[in-house]
């Protein structure tokens, strides 16, 4: 039976590494245990883009304070953050009216954006198409990271810097409270003791308390993505850019006083609704630009029935839909993957307390990259009393 923990996080993704970052700059004895060699979830398979732009305000509170987190860590070891903005494309004037709003919504709200004519727009982002821009907003002050990269290099910096015991290749098979406090046990039967436990590995949980998983309001949502070819060195797409679908997508808008009437417009047999599409750029460190993504969804209980195989409809859907906005040099597509994350219904996370000293964290749905490091800080503070 090892030494007892003050904290373990079951879970390596972001979400239960930024609650295990919180802990351990409050003094604790905190690991991580983590199924496989690394993380390669959810945590991975996304994006990479830090946007409380994106969030509504409750959210964007915390994705605010995740971005200080970041830019924090990155000024003492290389997460693989670049501050280089997010903007968001308008093709027509309903959105250029969402845009107008969410501007005066964030000057009140005391976050800086710009708007940009449609002369700025072609000027700052090469091969942006004429015929699809009218205009833009900006927000300089957020970030891209590279997924595959920053995890890693986070519980890096948490071994070397602030104690973290990371343990890898160990499926929780148990979780049991105890007087004292938690009692896990792997598959290899193997014994950790800790006085608090936060679940944080997605659907997987439905591992350690199948009933309470399949008898959730969670959903579990599938998005695919590609990656092209390295485009030519002399080609540079700064930040991540987001376009008019995601403008009718994204929680942020939903705020917008003209959002509900613009949306109520929309063709509800459109391709984009059945597959849940909104398109995005970013361009990798490499030059490649990754591209997407699509949304379908199931309950937990049918989460299997999502498949475990690319829909090549919807990727040259998207394609397609993204040659009409952006003229790459290169289209050709090098990878292609989907991604899995898991979101509740009805809440903003999935919250539910097994005892005293068991906290299942999950669901935190498409907000984990940008409102984990924020949320995060506060749930420690709530789940120790600190």
């Amino acid at each position: 039976m090892n030494t007892p923990y003050d904290l373990i996080v079951v879970g390596g993704g972001v979400l239960g590494t930024f609650h295990a970052f919180h802990a351990l700059k409050k003094g604790l004895k905190v690991a991580i245990i983590e199924k496989d060699k690394m993380p390669k979830s959810a945590t991975i398979q996304n994006f990479g883009q830090v946007v409380p732009s994106g969030m509504d305000s409750k959210w964007q509170a915390y994705g605010r304070e995740s971005l200080q987190i970041y830019k924090e860590i990155q000024e003492q070891f290389d997460l693989s953050i670049r501050q280089n903005g997010t903007v968001y494309l308008a093709s027509n004037q309903e959105e250029v009216q969402l845009l107008e709003e969410l501007a005066q919504i964030n000057k009140s709200n005391e976050y800086q954006s710009h708007l940009l004519t449609k002369d700025q727009c072609l000027n700052k982002y090469p091969g942006l198409r004429s015929d699809y821009v009218v205009a833009g907003l900006f927000f300089p002050q957020e970030v891209t990271v590279e997924p595959r990269t920053m995890i890693y290099r986070l519980q890096q910096y948490m071994q070397q810097h602030l104690g973290l015991q990371l343990i890898t290749n160990t499926p929780i098979l148990s979780c049991q409270n105890t007087d004292t406090g938690v009692v896990l046990e792997s598959a290899s039967r193997e014994v950790f003791v800790a006085k608090k436990v936060i679940i944080c590995n997605g659907n997987e949980f439905k591992t350690l308390y199948p009933e309470l998983f399949f008898n959730s309001d969670l959903e579990v949502s599938k998005l695919q993505m590609m990656q092209t070819k390295p485009q030519n060195p002399n080609y540079k797409l700064q930040g991540s850019i987001l376009t008019g679908l995601s403008i009718r997508r994204y929680e942020a808008f939903y705020e917008c006083p003209s959002f509900k009437e613009i949306k109520a417009k929309e063709d509800a047999t459109s391709s984009e609704k059945k597959w849940g599409v909104h398109i995005l750029f970013k361009q990798a460190l490499d030059g490649s630009v990754i591209l997407g993504d699509s949304h379908q969804y199931a309950s937990a209980k049918n989460s299997d029935d999502l498949g475990g195989n690319l829909d090549m409809d919807i990727d040259n859907f998207m394609i397609q839909e993204a040659k009409k906005i952006i003229d790459l040099p290169d289209y050709t597509i090098q990878s292609r993957w989907f991604g899995t994350y898991s979101q509740c219904k009805n809440k903003d996370v999935f919250e539910h307390n097994v005892g005293q000293n068991i906290h299942i964290i999950t669901g935190i749905g498409g907000k984990g990259m940008t409102g984990s490091a924020g949320f995060s800080k506060q749930n420690i503070t709530k789940i120790f009393n600190l």
